[in-house]
């Protein structure tokens, strides 16, 4: 009798714990999705009635931040080739570390450390990295510059690019890797043939998520990137961005050009969006080359 009344206090036990964390996750879902939901609907609401075709066709004209006539082609752009030549660069160093540290280094101590070093550094804050890259500009002579605002984004990038491929590429199934070394294969062909091509929709994923790091980001390009009216037109001329766009047009006490803060920010919001979809719709093509 005693195992019988034991049992069933446990079974009571086991359910109300799997309903209490049940209703923990559904909870933590729906203040997710109601985040999102609230974030999007006050852009839309703000930014939706101030977005024109001239806001993003032309670049700022005098006395664009006191509600005069203008746009943020400039910005647009500005983002695009931060972002994009930051997270190009960040791919071509980071790939090989990946490769590195699950082919060569496996589960030596130093790849452990670096993995540590790696995790500490997603977490620094980007106004870190952008006071960093400009001490060293400073010591180097350079002016903010959208090359500056590169290498700063790209070292921004950097973490969230290896250890997202350092789990894809961990997730390749070993008989792969021995099958292909069976055929005589170096470790650098094995890399470059059978690894890079299993994981390509992950590296993908990689890619986006530090893309949208970098083009969402302002702190790190304040410093180093600069801002500017102007289309970038050089590697060593101050670039714009969406983000600093945002806030120099919050920062004004005009309603009008507030209200373009957020039109500028439903931009940026469409444009990783449209990414995100363009992914995950060649991420699906990709996959049909990976072996289950």
């Amino acid at each position: 009798m005693s195992k019988w009344t034991n049992g069933r206090r446990n079974r009571r036990t086991a359910k109300l714990e799997e309903s209490f964390f049940k209703t923990l996750m559904i909870g933590a879902t729906a203040i997710v999705l109601g985040s999102l939901i609230l974030i999007l609907a006050t852009v839309i609401w703000r930014g939706l009635p101030a977005l024109t075709l001239d806001m993003v066709t032309q670049t700022p004209k005098g006395g664009y931040y006191l509600g005069k006539e203008g746009g943020i082609l400039n910005a647009i752009v500005g983002s695009l080739y931060l972002a994009g030549g930051a997270t190009a660069l960040a791919l071509v160093i980071s790939l090989p570390i990946a490769l590195y540290l699950q082919l060569y280094a496996a589960r030596s101590r130093r790849a452990e450390l670096t993995r540590l070093a790696l995790d500490v550094l997603w977490g620094v804050p980007s106004i870190v990295y952008g006071a960093f890259g400009f001490i060293i500009m400073l010591w180097l002579g350079m002016r903010a510059s959208l090359l500056g605002g590169i290498i700063v984004l790209a070292l921004l990038e950097l973490p969230i690019l290896i250890r997202g491929m350092d789990e894809a590429i961990a997730m390749v199934p070993s008989a792969l890797k021995e099958a292909s070394a069976s055929l005589g294969a170096t470790r650098l062909e094995t890399a470059l043939k059978v690894v890079v091509r299993q994981t390509g929709p992950a590296l993908l994923t990689a890619g986006l998520l530090a893309f949208g790091r970098g083009i969402g980001d302002a702190a790190s390009v304040l410093f180093t990137a600069g801002y500017t009216d102007r289309l970038p037109d050089s590697l060593l001329g101050p670039a714009a961005s969406l983000p600093l766009a945002v806030f120099f047009q919050l920062g004004t006490p005009f309603p009008a050009v507030q209200d373009r803060a957020y039109a500028s920010a439903l931009v940026l919001t469409v444009m990783v969006l449209g990414l995100s979809l363009s992914a995950r719709w060649l991420a699906r093509r990709l996959d049909k080359h990976v072996i289950r």
